[in-house]
């Protein structure tokens, strides 16, 4: 009981940090490319996945259900440094971080489960 409290108190001190992630698919190597305010949540995505609730790519979750979640992997692509300046808008820093990544990867059609914006 002690661990659970321990790990949950660590879980809590760990700093929030955005970034650009990737789920890729080691079947087929299709990726899927996404950013978020707060990388925590990945194990949010991680759940929608496992439990057929995933619903902002349906392509993802199809699958994901059809190949298991022993087929993908996820992994932080780049972590979004915060600058102290009260002009820095992080949600635009992301949508730039992610937008980079999208053009180096190319995560469309074959490739990955992006669509074109």
């Amino acid at each position: 009981m002690e661990r659970k409290r321990e790990l949950k108190q660590q879980f809590k001190e760990t700093p929030i940090e955005a970034g650009v992630y990737q789920i890729k698919n080691n079947v087929n190597n299709k990726i899927f490319i996404g950013c978020t305010n707060n990388l925590k949540s990945l194990n949010g995505v991680r759940f929608s996945l496992e439990t057929n609730g995933y619903m902002p790519n349906r392509e993802l979750q199809d699958e994901w259900n059809q190949y298991g979640k022993e087929a993908f992997e996820f992994v932080i692509l780049e972590k979004l440094k915060k600058k102290n300046d009260p002009y820095f808008n992080e949600k635009e820093a992301l949508e730039k971080m992610e937008e980079k990544w999208l053009v180096e990867l190319q995560p469309y059609g074959e490739k990955g489960f992006n669509k074109k914006k």
